[in-house]
């Protein structure tokens, strides 16, 4: 039998479970904050809308902003990363995130607002690829499906923990406008509160090895069995360093032309990937997430109502991930994929429903009555 035969139940037998979980843990604390700065901006769009006297095209693109970070954050972050190692990407990421909410708490105008919103989003992009590229580098086989899934956990639990945080400081301040701790409005506080998991992961990315597979790709092979010995013992490592140094000998340099094909110049199946990450987009659910609070301001329900119901659907979003993890391998994706679709057209269809009858509209921060439908933006 080959040595690779052997690869897996030796990695099985020989694998420091609990250092495998801490070290992916770190790392999935990226996804954890990539939830929380996207989902912060909810319990402050109508108090950000008062407090610098702006109208909806500069709060959506306030909004918005973070969204354009993270898409510059994604396209050079794996780039950086094999250049310069996946710790220290993490490590920026951090203080990306500490700078963005010291600099969105502080904010005194909206173009500030937005500037440290591009700088969350960039730190966003980036943990978004770091954390599961590295997890898969470090895990063992029979752990990396399940391992790999903690990123996506820990963006669920970053949205739920923001809006968390959200009603909370409203519900201290007596609403999210109102004034808190020295001097500083409640919806300040909320952005200024992601300082301390932004810390935490700086910290913990000091606490955590480098991937095995960027020492080796460096010719640092010695310091990569190190770390793998440390993980997966003597045996594995020697195996894990082989297998490494054999793929990256091997690599082909990934190519745009690699996709085409004789659909639209692309093969099938990449337009059905594009087309997927696309419709999740398309669904409308970053609209739940960033504007819940002005949305079920707009149908009737007070601030603190709509602080409820939003960290209601952040719970909700926690518990079916949760459901999904367990249910992927046994199920299949498809399916799952299928049942998540059907779910979401009922779900979306009867908000539209709801909010197209509402019998109320927010106009200048007070809920209006209106005759028939509402017809336009209810920001």
């Amino acid at each position: 039998m080959s040595q690779a035969a052997h690869a897996v139940p030796s990695e099985r037998h020989d694998a420091n479970t609990g250092a495998v979980i801490r070290i992916t843990t770190v790392a999935a604390f990226g996804g954890l904050l990539f939830g929380y700065d996207s989902a912060v901006i909810n319990g402050a769009v109508s108090s950000i809308q008062s407090r610098f006297d702006v109208g909806p095209g500069p709060l959506g693109f306030a909004v918005a902003a973070a969204l354009l970070g993270a898409a510059v954050g994604a396209f050079f972050g794996a780039r950086i990363a094999d250049r310069t190692g996946r710790i220290l990407i993490m490590k920026i990421a951090a203080l990306l995130f500490l700078a963005s909410a010291i600099g969105c708490g502080l904010a005194n105008d909206i173009t500030t607002l937005v500037i440290f919103r591009v700088v969350g989003g960039i730190g966003v992009g980036v943990a978004s690829v770091i954390a599961p590229a590295y997890i898969a580098e470090v895990s063992p086989a029979h752990l990396r499906g399940r391992l790999g899934s903690l990123q996506q956990m820990g963006i669920v639990l970053g949205i739920f923990l923001s809006l968390l945080i959200d009603a909370l400081l409203a519900h201290w301040a007596g609403g999210a406008a109102n004034e808190l701790w020295l001097g500083l409005e409640a919806w300040r506080w909320m952005f200024l509160v992601m300082a301390i998991p932004a810390v935490m992961y700086g910290i913990g990315a000091f606490t955590i090895p480098e991937s095995p597979r960027y020492l080796v790709s460096r010719g640092r092979d010695d310091e990569a069995r190190s770390v793998l010995t440390s993980i997966h013992g003597v045996q594995v490592a020697e195996e894990r360093v082989a297998r490494i140094r054999e793929t990256i000998n091997k690599e082909h340099k990934p190519r745009f032309s690699d996709l085409r094909g004789s659909l639209g110049g692309l093969k099938p199946i990449v337009w059905v990937g594009i087309g997927l990450a696309a419709l999740q987009q398309f669904v409308g659910i970053n609209v739940i997430f960033y504007y819940s609070n002005v949305l079920w301001e707009s149908v009737g329900f007070s601030e603190s109502d709509s602080f409820v119901i939003s960290v209601a659907t952040s719970v909700t979003n926690v518990l079916v991930t949760i459901v999904a993890i367990f249910l992927v391998d046994k199920v299949g994706r498809r399916p799952l994929l299928l049942i998540g679709s059907t779910g979401m057209a009922a779900s979306l269809a009867t908000l539209a429903i709801v909010f197209a009858t509402a019998s109320k509209v927010m106009v200048d921060g007070q809920l209006t009555p209106v005759l028939g439908p509402v017809a336009g933006p209810v920001a």
